[in-house]
């Protein structure tokens, strides 16, 4: 990937907002910024992947001062085009490693941003590098889907998840390394135009280990941001992990 914006560059800025339609519905949006917002209280939030601001804009206008971190210029342009764009302050860097001034009393990855980091090296820094970003007693919030792998016969690689007559979408996983691929198939005007984005899949025991491994603890962990129960049929979950008040330093 050559653009220095990644996988999120001007042409995918250009239409994200309309391709996620539903993740930006207020029945979507609104739980998720409640949740944000009880564990913020009074403190900052860093959202890591703060893209067009679907997060980060609801969230500033609760009052809580947001700043994010985002290696595209070109979904973060977008993001200052909107109202309150530039109530939100933003660093342009990769997350895993991206320093910011001042400390938060919560961040956050949500939409599958985890999987943006597509080696369990970059994962594991990122957790160092929120872990030295949180106060003492602030948490660190993750929402991820779980892995489609049961999905997944014998031999089989693909799992589609959107078919219509202009467009194919389908997943590709490799068990081995845990790397997985989003690849889609537009068709417009009888020409079809392809993309694939690489990911690395991550299950909530080795996302646990991570936390451990920079400091961090276990504080709850939910299949949505209602708080459903998590279990064993869950497709996703929304886990929380809390900097111990007793140890100010960097964990790991």
């Amino acid at each position: 990937m050559d653009d220095e914006d990644g996988y999120f560059g001007k042409s995918v800025a250009a239409t994200y907002d309309d391709a996620s339609a539903g993740m930006f519905a207020p029945g979507v949006v609104d739980p998720t910024v409640d949740f944000l917002a009880r564990l913020a209280g009074r403190g900052r939030a860093l959202e890591l992947g703060v893209g067009t601001g679907r997060i980060a804009l609801p969230l500033a206008r609760r009052g809580v001062p947001v700043h994010g971190i985002d290696m595209s210029r070109a979904m973060v342009a977008r993001l200052r085009d909107k109202p309150g764009g530039d109530d939100v302050g933003v660093t342009i860097g990769d997350f895993a490693t991206t320093r910011v001034d001042g400390t938060f009393s919560v961040a956050y990855l949500v939409f599958n941003t985890i999987m943006n980091l597509t080696t369990q090296q970059a994962q594991v820094d990122c957790f160092r590098n929120v872990a030295a970003h949180l106060e003492p007693g602030g948490c660190f919030v993750i929402e991820v889907g779980i892995p489609e792998l049961r999905k997944l016969p014998p031999g089989q690689r693909v799992v589609p998840f959107h078919v219509s007559p202009t467009r194919w979408a389908f997943d590709v996983y490799d068990v081995a390394t845990q790397a997985m691929s989003s690849n889609y198939v537009d068709v417009a005007e009888g020409r079809g135009n392809y993309q694939s984005i690489p990911f690395r899949y991550v299950w909530p025991a080795e996302l646990d280990l991570m936390a451990q491994l920079a400091g961090l603890r276990l504080r709850e962990r939910w299949e949505g941001w209602t708080g459903e129960p998590f279990t064993n049929e869950s497709h996703r979950h929304v886990s929380v992990w809390e900097k111990p008040v007793d140890e100010g330093g960097e964990g790991g």
